[in-house]
């Protein structure tokens, strides 16, 4: 019923592990290592359908994801979390920004941390949050992967090739 199941699915920025129930998406991580490795455990109608958004994102076919998603952590890194929801695809703010979108901008150093602990990246877009002076700044699956992203979706939704 609530049993974790993984596929896995080679994107443009490298081999994403998708996991979850067969109620929502729990996880879409980077895999860098075998270490981060796990052998797939099933392949529910969810899984299949978050991997074939996924392929429609990188395609360019896709501007929001329709998938449920759920993640445990605090009630304030889900409330960060269900914010990065709220950035437009193509779009970026700050994390000064984010931090008033949550009533509070000196809660930036602490939603900096919760946006480092997203572990459902593209669909809940941690990689829209940028430095107050546009720097990259921050991101487990790397900064390459952030620039490419961003760049990906500045293409699509403003027809510019580069955002920086």
């Amino acid at each position: 019923m609530n049993e974790i199941h993984f596929t896995y699915y080679k994107s443009p920025v490298g081999l994403l592990k998708v996991g979850g129930t067969e109620n929502y998406i729990s996880e879409v991580t980077f895999v860098d290592d075998q270490v981060d490795y796990v052998e797939p455990t099933g392949y529910t109608p969810l899984l299949n359908q978050c991997v074939e958004e996924l392929i429609e994102y990188f395609n360019g076919k896709r501007l929001a994801f329709d998938i449920p998603v759920h993640q445990k952590g605090t009630e304030f890194q889900t409330k960060v979390w269900s914010e990065l929801l709220n950035i437009n695809f193509g779009r970026t703010i700050s994390y000064l920004a984010l931090a008033k979108r949550l009533g509070d901008p000196n809660c930036i150093r602490a939603a900096a941390a919760s946006n480092g602990k997203n572990h459902i990246c593209i669909i809940v877009p941690c990689h829209r949050v940028i430095g107050t002076n546009q720097s990259l700044v921050g991101y487990a699956g790397g900064l390459w992967r952030k620039r490419w992203l961003l760049e990906h979706e500045n293409k699509i939704a403003n027809g510019v090739q580069t955002l920086f």
